[in-house]
């Protein structure tokens, strides 16, 4: 187990963390609010990175509380609850907006995602230049004694143990994780690489990393040990 991080703002920038609960919501805090996008022909949807890079310019956290605390651009910390909090990212991100929390509701479901280290240097070594795992976006990052890229043929069946929790490949929503353009811009939103995307689609079928569901909860620590049973899908050679 190298990494347990949690994103508790849709499309904002999240927070590592120590530990993390998962269960029937994914995991616990995971994408639980959002913000909604007020204008005319949009009025209602979720506001995401796609529509407005600089949401990541935003960081959110728990920072020991049950809401978000999001952190601006320029440094300062406001509370979920404060008044003054959607004029202010109306005003920073150029949308008229709302707050929604999902009230327990992951935006995942009961889904988490979770990436392998192995993967992340093995498209590095390809590409030659540095790839940062927050691109992503995973809820866990493993470390496995398997080659880079190996989960993009885990079928339904795969079982993933790690700490107290068992995660599995199962159902219509789990399986190798397609990517949408959300990786191509770097962390902070500041720099997009379009080339990243365009590698996974033609060297990787656009997968990075896989979907799965938790079918056993329980709280995973970073440094819990991690097994997999693998179930393979066969695929025709990329």
């Amino acid at each position: 187990m190298r990494r347990v991080l949690r994103w508790p703002v849709k499309s904002l920038r999240g927070e590592e963390v120590e530990q993390g609960r998962f269960d029937g919501r994914g995991m616990a805090g995971d994408r639980a609010y959002a913000l909604i996008d007020e204008r005319d022909n949009h009025a209602g949807r979720t506001l995401t990175v796609r529509q407005r890079a600089e949401m990541l310019h935003w960081r959110s956290a728990y920072d020991g509380g049950d809401a978000p605390v999001l952190t601006a651009p320029d440094g300062t910390s406001w509370a979920w609850d404060h008044p003054e909090l959607p004029g202010e990212l109306s005003r920073s991100l150029g949308v008229p907006l709302s707050l929604r929390a999902a009230d327990g509701q992951q935006d995942r479901g009961p889904t988490v995602l979770v990436t392998f280290e192995s993967s992340r240097a093995g498209l590095e070594e390809e590409l030659g230049r540095e790839v940062d795992l927050l691109r992503f976006r995973p809820n866990l990052h493993l470390e496995l004694d398997a080659p880079a890229f190996d989960e993009e043929d885990w079928a339904a069946g795969t079982v993933l143990s790690a700490g107290e929790a068992e995660f599995t490949v199962a159902g219509d929503v789990a399986g190798p994780c397609i990517r949408c353009a959300v990786p191509s811009w770097d962390p902070t939103g500041r720099e997009r690489w379009p080339a990243l995307q365009k590698w996974l689609i033609d060297r990787h079928r656009n997968i990075f990393g896989v979907i799965m569901v938790v079918t056993r909860p329980g709280t995973v620590r970073r440094g819990d040990p991690v097994s997999v049973t693998v179930d393979r899908t066969v695929t025709s050679a990329v």
